[in-house]
């Protein structure tokens, strides 16, 4: 059953270097219509509980289970994929199901120390600071869910200071009623430092500094890479080197202790692709709007159809885009077909030997980058091929993110959409939702400007935090 569904779901449209692809949104569409038409769909929901009580619900139909062994196998393989990827959008430190009682075992088993998935038990059990668990309950006990969203931006009052932590350069505006009275840039190393002092410092200077220039401090914004929860550092690349032990003692709360400095001035930290999605809204002037930053890794934000954040992880990185068991393994997962091989530097260099192209090993990531791009301005037809093949990828992800998510507009921004790249990761992608998801074809994609995506970060960032 496995092998004619993985038939099934070949895309019309597949990227040219990689035929082996199988898009998540194909294998589940024929999934789907293979369990109506035995007649039989057996119901399956799935609860993901996170911070603050609120549960995610998701249900639907599986084969009816213990009748035939392949229909077991495929059951356990669409439901293993799916949870991973509610997992990786929504978050949560809790997964009940109800349904299938030998899939939520199996679940039990993969979640647990030791099993397929501990790197996300782990993982969550770090963001929420809650022990990871899987539970199978009766349908009756299933939780209800809750969820609530955030109404987060768009303050321009007062003296506002706005700060965007990058992996290269840290940026911040000072901000009076609306008007942007000074930004500036600074070079940093934050993911190579080992000391959290380091960190420290180097936010309060750009802070101190907009400081320099209001005559008073009402609030600061911060859009920063990671997982925040309650303004502390969760996760985040930036503070990739510092021992844990450091980083719970420092970290944790370092913007915290930033406003504290400050006169303990009202602060808001959210994920920077949160704040990208936020700038996209107030540029558009729309809402439904899904930001997806190729770069080093993927990252990603949306802004909800009332102009709110979810509260939801979106971390698009880990969540699987290939059901080709063969694909890439994320070499910090361990998980095969994510994100983050598709759609960041890797996702090129992942594709380089099957355009022809031999990248000296002995360049960094964003070197072997650089190298395609050229290559790309210098008209070679391998390197226009990696970014046709990217741009279908995003076709059929965007497809699968539309299971998730109600989107109108996507943002696609990063060192990898950079110069002619971009135009055709666009124009792949759109060419996708038309042939091959015809009811997303609403769905416009969007390309940034470059001057909107350096210190434009740092002033959203400035009308993030109400004052009273």
């Amino acid at each position: 059953m496995i092998n004619a569904l993985n038939r099934a779901a070949v895309p019309e449209l597949g990227p040219e270097l990689d035929p082996g692809f199988r898009p998540a949104s194909l294998w589940n569409r024929v999934f789907a219509q293979a369990v109506q038409e035995t007649g039989q769909p057996v119901p399956f929901a799935i609860a993901l509980e996170r911070d603050g009580g609120q549960v995610a619900v998701y249900e639907v139909s599986l084969f009816p289970s213990g009748q035939r062994l392949d229909w077991d196998e495929a059951n356990w393989f669409y439901v293993e994929r799916l949870v991973k990827c509610l997992l990786w959008v929504k978050g949560g430190w809790k997964i009940t199901t109800a349904g299938d009682a030998e899939v939520g075992r199996k679940l039990q088993a993969a979640y647990r120390a030791g099993g397929l998935r501990e790197f996300d038990a782990e993982f969550m059990s770090r963001v929420y600071e809650r022990e990871f668990t899987v539970e199978v309950v009766d349908w009756a006990e299933l939780p209800q869910a809750y969820e609530k969203t955030e109404k987060v931006g768009g303050h321009l009052d007062g003296c506002r200071i706005g700060f965007d932590a990058g992996g290269s350069d840290r940026k911040v505006a000072a901000v009076m009623d609306g008007e942007v009275l000074f930004s500036d840039e600074t070079v940093w190393h934050p993911k190579v430092t080992e000391d959290p002092d380091y960190h420290f410092a180097g936010i309060l200077d750009s802070v101190q500094r907009a400081a320099a220039h209001l005559p008073r401090v009402d609030a600061i914004g911060v859009s920063s890479a990671g997982i925040y929860i309650n303004n502390r550092t969760m996760v985040a690349s930036l503070f990739l080197k510092v021992p844990q032990e450091l980083f719970d003692a420092k970290v944790k709360d370092i913007y915290l202790r930033v406003a504290k400095e400050l006169g303990d001035v009202p602060i808001e930290v959210r994920n920077d692709g949160d704040v990208t999605a936020l700038a996209g809204a107030a540029s558009l002037q729309d809402t439904n709007i899904l930001g997806i930053a190729m770069g080093t890794s993927e990252a990603a934000g949306y802004v909800d159809n009332q102009g709110s954040l979810t509260g939801w992880l979106n971390e698009l990185a880990f969540v699987p885009v290939d059901y080709n068991p063969q694909a890439m393994v994320d070499e910090w997962s361990g998980d095969y077909g994510c994100g983050v091989k598709y759609f960041s530097q890797d996702g090129v260099i992942k594709l380089a030997p099957a355009a022809g192209i031999e990248l000296d090993p002995k360049l960094t990531p964003a070197e072997k980058l650089n190298v395609v791009q050229q290559l790309l301005t210098e008209g070679h037809s391998g390197a226009e091929q990696i970014f046709q093949s990217i741009g279908r990828y995003l076709g059929y992800a965007i497809a699968h993110y539309s299971d998730f998510y109600d989107l109108k507009h996507v943002l696609i921004l990063g060192r990898v959409t950079s110069g002619k790249g971009g135009a055709l990761i666009k124009q792949q992608a759109e060419e996708v939702l038309k042939v091959e998801f015809p009811e997303l074809a609403h769905v416009q994609f969007h390309l940034p400007e470059e001057s909107d995506r350096r210190v434009g970060q740092a002033i959203a960032a400035a009308g993030l935090t109400p004052f009273s």
